[in-house]
């Protein structure tokens, strides 16, 4: 009998400060329960579940414990013809879990040409040379910072707030003021220019500096509000109590509030500025770790490549939200497809008794498995090769290029995330 070009993948659970407790409901801790060798703590922070061959934490099979890497090397018909040549014998992208409990950095990733420069110039910072573009799928309520704020309404804050205008400067804050809360329009190339004389006078202010500012709305806020909306006061608050006196709570400010629904997504480009806040999420990017920092982290902070790398294009948060369209002949099956080649992912929902044929797509894929409201056995997932009753919430599949597969849902709803590549 030949090797099954469908079989199930160990993947592992990452620890960062920033993740949700086991105890408190983390669904990295919950999807790695089932794994063999998985020691699970209720006080640990769970924070990311990694499915694929990234060197850093790499899957492996199942049934032999082989590393998924060097097996797909060997069978490069697994990965399809047209994807080796495109991206060489290895998955273009990294499919995972977050669960966040507190915000990640404010951080940014390169371009193609920029992380090859960095990776030249520190390859014991950037560790690879490639970019990092990434898509987030929400699988509980989740918000995040993405993107810049319109320039009018950072005005207005600069003119509302004074801790802000004091940390940039008062010439930056009068400058941006007298451009952007006029009524007059200002162009593209301006809003630019402005955003970024502003984000890099935030981001290389004096730190003792911003703590004194900080501390200051802080306790105002705490007093009557300081005149903010409550999400801008809250998240004030919320940022200061995890990250005292960090710059990066005057980002409130700055960067979009975005918040997601389940099932609703949000591509992030290179060159823009995002945090995850709080939420669990599905998240796939291309193959790489390249991050460049500059508040909200205890890691390296590299503010001369942040401010210098951003495009500074700004947008209401309604534009970072992703539209998904349906995907091919299936019925029950939605497509999230960035602008990238990399990757793109679909998210099966199914009721009791649905089933729902995926068509054969002409790459690889890892399928995982969110939601099995019927409990054990309550989902198949079936091929020319196998029938297999699923488990457990969290347990995840490799699907070989070219291979049709069917989930069938048997007993109560089943959710499954599938990321995929094509060339």
């Amino acid at each position: 009998m030949s090797e099954s070009p469908v079989f199930e993948i160990v993947c592992g659970a990452q620890s960062y400060d920033w993740g949700k407790l086991g105890k408190d409901g983390s669904k990295v801790s919950h999807f790695a329960q089932g794994l063999p060798n998985f020691e699970y703590d209720e006080n640990k922070p769970y924070a990311e579940l990694w499915m694929g061959t990234h060197p850093s934490c790499p899957s492996t099979l199942y049934a032999t414990g082989q590393d998924l890497k060097k097996y797909l090397k060997a069978r490069p018909e697994l990965l399809g013809e047209k994807v080796v040549h495109k991206f060489g014998d290895d998955l273009p992208f990294l499919f995972k879990v977050l669960a966040i409990r507190k915000a990640l950095s404010i951080q940014a990733h390169p371009d193609k040409p920029l992380a090859q420069r960095l990776h030249a110039e520190r390859p014991d910072i950037y560790k690879d040379p490639n970019h990092k573009p990434e898509m987030a799928v929400a699988l509980t309520d989740f918000s995040g910072f993405c993107g810049f704020r319109r320039p009018s309404e950072i005005a207005a804050f600069l003119d509302s707030v004074p801790e802000f205008a004091t940390v940039v400067g008062s010439s930056v804050a009068d400058s941006f003021k007298s451009k952007f809360l006029s009524s007059s329009s200002p162009s593209e190339d301006d809003k630019k220019a402005g955003l970024k004389d502003l984000f890099s006078a935030l981001m290389k202010a004096d730190d003792k500096h911003v703590e004194e500012q900080v501390k200051s709305l802080v306790s105002r806020v705490e007093k009557d509000g300081a005149g903010l909306e409550r999400e801008e006061s809250e998240l004030v608050k919320t940022l200061n109590g995890d990250f005292p006196g960090d710059v990066g709570v005057f980002c409130t400010f700055v960067l979009n509030i975005v918040h997601l629904k389940p099932g609703q997504a949000a591509f992030l480009k290179a060159n823009e500025p995002h945090a995850y806040l709080d939420g669990d999420i599905m998240e796939c990017m291309a193959t790489s770790d390249n991050v460049v920092r500059a508040g909200l982290t205890p890691k390296l902070r590299d503010v001369p490549t942040l401010t210098s790398m951003l495009t500074y294009t700004s947008s209401p948060p309604s534009e970072q939200i992703m539209e998904a369209v349906g995907f091919r002949t299936t019925k029950h099956t939605t497509l999230y497809d960035p602008p990238i080649d990399e990757f793109s992912v679909l998210l099966t929902d199914l009721q009791d008794g649905e089933t729902e044929v995926y068509p054969p797509i002409d790459g690889p894929s890892i399928l995982i498995f969110t939601q099995l409201d019927g409990g054990k056995e309550t989902a198949r997932l079936k091929w020319t090769q196998g029938d297999e009753a699923i488990q457990r919430e969290g347990q995840v599949w490799f699907v070989g290029a070219g291979e049709e597969v069917t989930v069938e849902a048997k007993g109560g709803r089943v959710v499954a995330y599938r990321a995929f590549v094509e060339a």
